[in-house]
């Protein structure tokens, strides 16, 4: 496309193939609209955005997984769902608060094995560039993403992390 900006996915190299340390961007979608949030992503140069949503539905127009997944592929980037990364329902409300305890319960979630699978699959997916993780809190610091962003730098220590 004119004017647009090359990509990494567009050179057919990934990041780490161009000498670039793998980059994680972590947002979330309150308060942005469908496009300001793929707007974001583009600028950022994200080519897979991996939602950590345990169910990924909104009442929010075009963040459900099926509109989003259509959104993003229309925009080229990739749309992956991780259910093992998602944050139990009744954990969310102890958690935005930050509770301890909702903060323990969710790192012994991410010790599970389908946590460990998804996990890989990310650090995988970094290998080729840009990666989002998706969820709803704007503030990454309320959210269930911030353990998420922990864990993958735990093995994956050489990712830089950005907060939209």
């Amino acid at each position: 496309m004119p004017g647009r900006p090359q990509g990494l996915a567009e050179t057919g190299y990934g990041a780490c193939e161009m000498g670039m340390p793998p980059a994680l961007v972590s947002v979330g979608y309150e308060g942005r609209t469908l496009q300001d949030l793929i707007s974001q992503l583009k600028h950022q140069r994200v080519q897979v955005l991996v939602d950590v949503r345990l169910t990924p539905l909104s009442r929010k127009p075009g963040f459900s997984k099926t509109k989003l997944a259509q959104a993003l592929q229309s925009a080229g980037i990739e749309y992956v769902h991780h259910r093992a990364l998602g944050n139990p329902k009744d954990n969310r409300d102890g958690f935005r608060s930050g509770s301890e305890e909702s903060r323990e319960r969710f790192r012994e979630v991410l010790g599970s094995d389908a946590a460990a699978d998804a996990l890989n699959h990310v650090v995988e997916l970094l290998d080729g560039g840009i990666v989002a993780l998706l969820c709803f809190e704007r503030d990454h610091e309320t959210c269930h993403r911030d353990i998420v962003v922990d864990r993958l730098r735990s093995v994956a220590p050489y990712v830089q992390v950005h907060h939209l």
